[in-house]
């Protein structure tokens, strides 16, 4: 019989491996493997009840699509980086050749070229030269110095040996022999998967993404870091990953406030060019952490699983107490719960100057998952105020909803004329009266929550265009990515800008284009077609009719990817309400005593046009103008057959039960 291959073999699907007694199998995703008690299951089941069975390690194979989609978004993040550095590099050239240039420019003119020199007006001999007015240091010993800012970028590569030296600059040509000479840093793009379980995220992250050169792997239990370590032995990683065993919040913190300082090994401490928060349940308890240990325009990975808290309107208490605002209520909430998780990441960096930009914002299966950017600067941070916004939502009634924005960045001429600036001031109030004023059912309040767009479309577009370029049997969801991907990138509908106050174009020092820091998304929600009509009691409408009904109008549609058959669009509830009533005029006239006097429906159906009740079609106003029901207008031209909406991967499925701790 063959004996089992020790943890040193080359890794590979379904083998069996032995190391110190124990034997493993491996289980492979992406270009990673895990190794898996033989004795226990490698993928995680369910009762008949649905009650999961515990795992000693815990690998949920239904959140690779998540695994898949953080390495694309993360690859595609270091991708911009790159380009912003080399970019960055080349204008420092430049700006030294022209120094250089001009420095050259400035001693010809002053008669100290090299056409001086030939005319003998300079003395060949070195001696005393330093002390000649007019000669040029960098000519002595015909050797030439460093120029200041060399000089200041060998300084700032410098380290300190904790005893205050530094490495000598060359004198004369040559070497001071007291130290060693400095050595321009290295590139680097360091990764923290914070709360890494088996390590499987940090495993893939540095396999996957060629850039990468540090991942640390962290987890609080010693038994997840000992499996962690035995995983990155077996994929021979060694040289960069570091499994550490410590509260993430606690490893966070630890490098704050330490840019300039080194480590007992002499190194400096470098914040993460990524986090990645993918808990159990809650990322809240990480954030203010995370934002102060992410670089300077970094990227925060965030991960939150319960959605029961977030996009619920059972416990607005704790959605509250984790997030800083609560839910609302309707067929929109895992809408609203993103702007909740948007809304607390941006509040725990603003209090330290620290702003952010939604990259990608997505509600999958039973958990949120969001990108952002997060970057110094004070003055966008003060837009924050006027891109959160609480919600009036009819959630008991037509579920109509308004929203309020807490302040108001106002776009204003210069005095002079010329450009624009912002004032920060405080906005109207109140944005509609208590009840609604299209069913007259009571408001409930929302929020308060974040109000800008959720997604980058130019991000999105570059994690889409590397779709083709992937290894379909690496990244097995890519079928799914796309999808909903290119649903994200399609529901924005981005506020008209007006003609005559152009918004300013952020830049940063790298060359990155920054999105209008006042940038707010007007038309947050969407609507269920289905749940209009189950208000005033008439049969559904096709959503190629309504979205037909709308272009016709001159609104704008589009869908959200947090529901089937949504409908997003800038059209006001005056006139959705207005085209629901001219649907059952028109297709199923609601019968006399189907809706109940004094409901939802009974006010809608008898609000601003009337009519739609049988009996009611001949008198004035019965039929509201310039509705069209064109199919045709309406129908999505969908070429790509993508697979926007997904099916259940399977019964009894979620988040799993957390993994057993010995």
């Amino acid at each position: 019989m063959a004996s089992v291959p020790d943890i040193t073999a080359t890794p590979a699907a379904g083998q069996r491996i032995s190391h110190n007694g124990a034997e493993y199998t491996t289980v492979k995703e992406g270009l990673a493997h895990i190794l898996v008690p033989a004795t226990a299951s490698a993928t995680p089941f369910t009762t008949p009840k649905g009650e999961n069975q515990p795992q000693s390690v815990f690998y949920n194979p239904i959140q690779q699509f998540n695994r898949d989609l953080s390495v694309l978004a993360i690859k595609a993040f270091g991708e911009s980086v790159l380009e912003d550095k080399k970019r960055e590099k080349e204008k420092s050239k430049e700006r030294q050749a022209a120094k250089k240039a001009e420095k050259k420019r400035k001693r010809a003119e002053d008669g100290l070229g090299e056409g001086a020199r030939k005319a003998g007006k300079l003395d060949n001999s070195t001696a005393g030269e330093e002390s000649r007015p007019g000669v040029a240091s960098e000519e002595v010993a015909g050797t030439a110095q460093p120029e200041a800012a060399e000089v200041s970028a060998l300084n700032g590569q410098q380290k300190s040996n904790g005893g205050g030296e530094q490495a000598e600059l060359p004198v004369n040509g040559t070497q001071a022999p007291s130290t060693q000479a400095p050595k321009p840093s290295a590139p680097h793009f360091t990764i923290l998967d914070a709360l890494s379980a088996t390590g499987l995220r940090a495993l893939r992250y540095a396999q996957e993404i060629p850039f990468t050169t540090s991942v640390t792997a962290n987890d609080l239990l010693a038994t997840a870091t000992k499996s962690i370590a035995l995983n990155v032995k077996h994929n021979k990683l060694e040289d960069k990953i570091k499994p550490t065993t410590s509260n993430a919040v606690a490893h966070m913190y630890s490098l704050v406030g330490k840019e300039n300082l080194t480590d007992e090994k002499g190194e400096y401490y470098r914040k993460y060019d990524v986090i990645d928060l993918d808990p159990y349940g809650t990322a809240a308890p990480f954030l203010d952490a995370a934002v102060q240990s992410v670089r300077d325009g970094g990227l925060l990975c965030v991960t939150c699983t319960d959605a029961g808290v977030w996009a619920s309107n059972s416990y607005p208490e704790k959605a509250y107490s984790l997030y800083g605002g609560t839910t609302i209520k309707g067929a929109h909430s895992h809408e609203g719960g993103l702007r909740l998780i948007l809304h607390s990441i941006a509040q725990a960096a603003a209090r330290y100057g620290l702003a952010m930009e939604p990259l990608l914002s997505l509600s999958i299966d039973f958990y949120a998952r969001v990108f952002v950017r997060i970057h110094k600067s004070a003055a966008d941070v003060k837009f924050l105020a006027g891109k959160t916004m609480m919600v009036y939502n009819c959630d008991q009634g037509c579920g109509a909803w308004t929203t309020q924005m807490l302040a108001r960045n106002k776009l204003a001429a210069n005095k002079n004329g010329k450009g624009h600036y912002y004032k920060h001031t405080y906005d109207q109030g109140p944005a509609c009266s208590p009840n609604c004023t299209h069913c007259n059912s009571k408001l409930h309040i929302g929020g308060p929550m974040y109000g800008g767009p959720i997604h980058s479309p130019a991000f999105i577009k570059r994690i889409l265009d590397s779709l083709p370029t992937v290894d379909k049997e690496t990244y097995a969801t890519t079928v799914r990515i796309e999808g909903m991907l290119s649903m994200a990138m399609e529901e924005t509908l981005p506020s008209l800008p007006s003609p005559d106050a152009p918004a300013p174009t952020q830049i940063t020092n790298t060359g990155t284009k920054l999105p209008n820091p006042a940038g707010i998304d007007n038309f947050p929600f969407f609507f269920i077609p289905s749940v209009l009509s189950k208000v005033i009691h008439c049969v559904t409408p096709h959503e190629d009719a309504l979205r037909g009904a709308l272009r016709h109008a001159g609104y704008r549609v589009t869908r959200s990817h947090c529901k089937g058959g949504s409908i997003k669009t800038d059209a006001p509830w005056d006139f959705i309400w207005e085209m629901m009533r001219e649907w059952a005029r028109q297709k199923c006239p609601v019968k006399e005593g189907k809706i109940r006097e004094g409901s939802a429906g009974w006010h809608i159906m008898n609000g601003k046009y009337g009519g739609g009740i049988e009996g009611k079609e001949g008198e004035e106003g019965a039929k509201a103008p310039g509705i069209v029901f064109d199919e045709a207008l309406g129908r999505e031209k969908d070429t790509k057959k993508l697979v926007r909406f997904q099916i259940n991967p399977r019964e009894n499925w979620g988040p799993m039960t957390r993994a057993k701790g010995d």
